[in-house]
């Protein structure tokens, strides 16, 4: 029988393996918390699957690996992962494909998912997140980078969905935070958890600056330090579904962004 260290040391060693096949699950580490997240991994580079399914593992998580868009959205509705790493150059599908597929799906609308690509063009970046996407890092990555985004959007998704004080209005925007519903001027807009997040922060915190830094701890609960990036792709796709209401989250050129209602003076859109 294994000491637990051994048994860790033996599970670690199992991501490995994972290059010899299209696919497998990995077991729980036996000092991993309980009720572990179930993650998916795919890329159809073996060295950079092992790579990140070595560190999930590490951690605790139970790692799937598919190394085609065929392959992924059978494990993602067999495996039912609670986060997805999604390479986008896959072969038979393309993980905007798959990206597209899995928010289409009832039953894996919900789950997170972090693109890991060496596309780097803003433009691959964009489509990424507005497919739906909750997460985006480019190749070449750090390891330690990828786990703590990994682990900030986990806490996201299992924060509760209702918040107090039920419906906001906000000029044009109207808030229903018990229903997870936006409209501006009476028609509904679709926004990811992530996007609804974001734009309740800054309702909330009409008329305050607030920094990337604290927008990142607050909606994604990462690390300060992670690229203030993400922020800024996030709050360009809030303010184009929003369309005219977009407007009223206001660029505060070296400092953040700052969210004011039609008559609280002049904006800045940048």
């Amino acid at each position: 029988m294994l000491s637990d260290g051994d048994e860790r040391q033996e599970q670690v060693h199992g991501a490995l393996k994972i290059a010899k096949r299209e696919w497998v699950a990995l077991p729980c580490s036996a000092v991993s918390k309980p009720a572990s997240h179930r993650i998916l991994v795919v890329d159809d580079e073996p060295d950079i699957t092992a790579l990140v399914a070595y560190h999930l593992a590490k951690e605790g998580y139970r790692v799937t690996t598919a190394a085609s868009g065929r392959d992924a959205l059978r494990a993602a509705h067999e495996e039912r992962p609670d986060l997805v790493v999604l390479d986008l150059m896959l072969p038979g599908a393309s993980g905007y494909d798959v990206l597209a597929e899995l928010r289409r799906r009832e039953e894996t609308k919900e789950l997170g998912v972090i693109v890991l690509t060496a596309r780097k063009d803003e433009s691959d970046r964009i489509k990424g997140l507005s497919l739906g996407a909750d997460d985006y890092l480019p190749k070449p990555f750090s390891p330690q980078e990828l786990v703590l985004r990994v682990a900030a959007v986990l806490r996201r998704l299992a924060a509760p969905a209702v918040a107090p004080g039920g419906l906001v209005t906000a000029g044009p925007i109207a808030v229903d935070r018990h229903a997870h519903r936006v409209t501006v001027n009476g028609a509904e807009v679709e926004l990811t958890a992530t996007e609804f997040k974001l734009l309740t922060t800054l309702i909330e915190r009409e008329g305050r600056v607030q920094s990337r830094a604290q927008l990142l701890e607050t909606v994604w609960q990462a690390q300060p330090d992670i690229q203030t990036r993400t922020v800024d792709m996030h709050v360009q796709r809030l303010r184009q579904k929003l369309g005219k209401g977009g407007d009223h989250i206001e660029t505060v050129r070296g400092a953040g962004y700052r969210f004011r209602r039609p008559d609280s003076g002049p904006r800045r859109r940048a």
